[in-house]
């Protein structure tokens, strides 16, 4: 089933087209601004031999610093729309295997302030605090991505089995099996991601304490091993049951479609 999940790992492209986007939208307004106003105020010298010409220039000076910082608020504003929708794709693709904690800096909108606070408190102190941090951190939106994900499949698959009941079919008690079935599966891997989550949570805290006290974390090594493991291998149960889902879903799509054709 792993074979069928396509893993991403960010690239150096990725990094630096970020940077180049976030430098774009940073630098637009002032660019646009400043740069053909200037233009504009030096030809005022050099071709403003005479007052109205001169008048001219400035004017158009002043009109293409006010116009070029609207243009500029304009296209950085687009340029942040573009990176926002950019991001949140590339941190779907990112997290399909799991969160790992070199790609934390990728995720950082979903960390809480405190999360965020916490971390760079722990990177000024103790650097392997820091890397069992992100670890943690990284299990914690694993976990709470997962939950989300299981939330809205089980969603649907409870609204196919109420619609099932419905239909009347020779094959209607199979899907309805086929659903409960995915709707325990799905249960399963909501129940253990919540349980990773608080698990995460607690270990986070553990941390946060240890680096007030200065203290290391030899003795929660296996612990923190325990999570890593299980932030890459509940996203890969979650594929495999969305992917009987999906097969479900034909299945029923096929019955309403002959239970269509038979009524017309």
């Amino acid at each position: 089933m792993s074979d069928l999940i396509q893993k991403y790992e960010p690239t150096k492209l990725d990094i630096r087209k970020d940077k180049l986007l976030k430098l774009t939208a940073i630098s637009l307004p002032p660019t646009l601004a400043i740069l053909p106003s200037l233009i504009l105020f030096i030809l005022t010298f050099v071709f403003g031999s005479t007052p109205p010409v001169a008048i001219t220039f400035l004017f158009a000076s002043f009109v293409s610093l006010i116009g070029g910082f609207v243009l500029g608020l304009a296209g950085s504003g687009a340029t942040l729309l573009y990176r926002s929708r950019w991001l949140t794709q590339l941190r779907e693709k990112i997290a399909i295997d799991g969160i790992k904690a070199e790609e934390i800096r990728w995720f950082t909108k979903e960390l809480t302030s405190e999360e965020k606070k916490s971390l760079r408190e722990i990177e000024s102190k103790n650097l392997l605090l820091a890397d069992a941090y992100r670890e943690t951190l990284a299990s914690r939106l694993t976990a709470t991505r997962i939950i989300k994900s299981t939330r809205n499949e089980l969603l649907l698959a409870t609204r196919r089995r109420n619609k099932l009941k419905y239909l009347k079919s020779e094959r209607n008690d199979e899907f309805k099996a086929e659903i409960e079935s995915d709707i325990d599966s799905l249960s399963s891997i909501k129940k253990e991601a919540e349980e990773m989550k608080v698990e995460a949570q607690s270990r986070l805290q553990m941390i946060e304490a240890a680096s007030r006290r200065g203290s290391e974390l030899a003795g929660n090594e296996l612990a923190l091993k325990k999570l890593t493991s299980r932030s890459s291998e509940l996203p890969l149960a979650l594929e495999a049951a969305k992917l009987e889902e999906n097969i479900r879903r034909e299945l029923v799509d096929e019955l309403n479609q002959e239970l269509e054709e038979s009524s017309n």
